[in-house]
C-alpha cells in the first residue's frame, strides 16, 4: 500500500510485528506497543497484531520467559497466541515491522510484485540507538537476552508510536517523555 493510499484509508492504522516463531520478540512488541498506545490515549488509532514467519508454534502462548519479563514491566501478553505470517498480511496491514533481516527477507518473498515494500521495514529503523538494526532472538540464550530484548522493544516502540501518531494523528499527544 502506498503512503497516499494509506493516508486516504479510514479506520485504525494496522500494525503487524513479525519474528521467527511469534513467541518471543513479536508478541512482546505487540504487547509493549499496545500498552504504550493505551497509556497515551492512542489505542483507538491502531490495530495491533503479531505473527511469525514459521509455523512451529502456531496456537501457542508467548514463551514463558518473555511473559515473565513482560509482566515485570506491567505488559500483558496473556491473550496472545502465535500465528504464522501469510501473504494476505501484506494487504491487510499498513505497516509490517520485521525483527531482523532474515524475517524481513521471509516477508518480502511474499511480495511477488513489489507492491508492499514501502510498508515492510525493520522494527529497529525507529530505534534511537539502532546498533545493527536487529532485535536479537533470545529463545536459545539466557534470561539476560530477554531483558535486553525488552529494553530494545520498549524504546523502539515508543519512538515508533511517536512517528506513527505524528503521521496519522498530528493532533495527538506530544511525544512521550519516557
Amino acid at each position: 500500500m502506498s503512503t497516499e493510499e494509506r493516508d486516504m484509508k479510514q479506520g485504525p492504522v494496522r500494525v503487524l510485528f513479525v519474528c521467527l516463531g511469534n513467541i518471543c520478540r513479536s508478541p512482546l512488541a505487540e504487547g509493549v506497543f499496545r500498552s504504550q498506545a493505551k497509556e497515551r490515549g492512542l489505542e483507538d488509532l491502531f490495530h495491533i497484531d503479531s505473527a511469525g514467519t514459521g509455523a512451529w508454534h502456531v496456537g501457542q502462548a508467548p514463551d514463558s520467559r518473555m511473559r515473565q519479563i513482560a509482566m515485570k514491566h506491567r505488559v500483558d501478553l496473556s491473550g496472545q497466541r502465535a500465528r504464522q505470517f501469510k501473504e494476505r498480511d501484506l494487504v491487510d496491514f499498513d505497516y509490517i515491522f520485521a525483527m531482523d533481516d532474515s524475517n524481513l527477507r521471509d516477508i518480502l518473498v511474499h511480495d511477488r510484485e513489489d507492491q508492499h515494500q514501502e510498508g515492510v521495514v525493520l522494527f529497529r529503523k525507529y530505534d534511537p540507538d539502532p546498533d545493527d538494526y536487529q532485535v536479537p532472538d533470545p529463545y536459545y540464550g539466557g534470561d539476560g537476552g530477554f531483558d535486553r530484548v525488552y529494553s530494545i522493544v520498549e524504546r523502539t516502540a515508543q519512538a515508533l508510536i511517536d512517528h506513527l501518531s505524528s503521521v496519522h494523528n498530528p493532533d495527538s499527544n506530544a511525544p512521550s517523555q519516557q
